[in-house]
């Protein structure tokens, strides 16, 4: 259990860093005299950059680690340590890229690893439960419904096609952290190993038309609400997780803490241009 939880972290720590690798390498190749939103060329320049390919490493390390750990604890509890990540993108933005934390943000990422330290506590074996026939079915579906949310979305106003969006985006990525736990092997005839792929390229490509076109703050909180509450309660009604005996409290708040102080990060969800840098609300630590 406690490796499961030290895999779900480190899985937080590898997404985290590599959101500010990638947006170091973004900048470093950005074309200042672009007159266009979107530069085609830019990825191409990003890929031969050392700390894009960092990113993506880390990414991948990232990926494997969560698989690690959705098989090892529930899923609510890592879930909350991939919410996470914002707080490690957070302080790490600090150190490389000079973005100013508040006081409200500094506490936040305490009130993170305050949440993640009583799930770790209070977190037990990933659930034994034998899940319904129809589930792997159903999360293909689901993955499928996130494309339909994201063209609906796509005719809503300012920041509720943001939320949407963000809302949809959470489904999305929620699709492959269930799958996984459907599958024992590759299994090329399983409708769970076909919704991890369609789940999460649906949830990146939504969660992309949110940062493009409306608020981050208000997509990455959407998305960390659907990413975490709706795995949880899979997790929890259909797969049998549950947290160690008489420690139900302790996985609640954990659970709860955990998110609401990623929320507070939620900004961080798309780092910020120097442009867009706010000025902190109060003295910084």
């Amino acid at each position: 259990m406690y490796f499961g939880m030290f895999c779900a972290v480190a899985s937080s720590v590898c997404y985290g860093l590599a959101t500010v690798f990638q947006a170091i390498a973004a900048r470093s190749v950005a074309d200042p005299d672009a007159t266009s939103g979107v530069d085609a060329a830019l990825l191409l320049r990003a890929v031969r950059q050392w700390r894009y390919v960092a990113g993506l490493a880390l990414d991948g390390a990232g990926f494997a680690l969560q698989v690690v750990a959705l098989r090892l604890i529930p899923i609510y509890a890592v879930s909350a340590a991939l919410a996470a990540s914002l707080a490690v993108t957070a302080v790490a933005a600090t150190r490389l890229l000079s973005v100013r934390l508040s006081r409200v943000e500094w506490t936040a990422v305490g009130v993170v690893c305050l949440g993640l330290a009583m799930l770790g506590l209070a977190s037990g074996p990933e659930g034994s439960t034998p899940p319904p026939p129809a589930l792997k079915w159903a999360l293909l579906g689901t993955a499928l419904v996130v494309l339909l949310i994201g063209a609906a979305a796509g005719r809503l106003p300012g920041r509720s096609r943001a939320l949407a969006l963000g809302l949809g985006a959470g489904i999305g990525f929620g699709v492959p952290e269930v799958a996984v736990r459907l599958l024992d092997s590759l299994d090329f005839s399983s409708p769970a190993l076909y919704a991890v792929v369609l789940g999460g390229a649906s949830a990146f490509l939504l969660l992309t038309s949110a940062f493009a076109r409306g608020s981050v703050t208000t997509a990455t909180a959407g998305l960390v609400l659907s990413e975490t509450l709706l795995p949880s309660a899979v997790g929890v009604v259909w797969l049998g997780d549950r947290p160690r005996e008489g420690l139900a409290w302790l996985a609640v708040t954990g659970f709860a803490i955990s998110v609401a102080g990623a929320l507070a990060l939620a900004r961080f969800g798309e780092l910020p241009t120097p442009e867009t840098q706010r000025p902190p609300e109060g003295p910084v630590p």
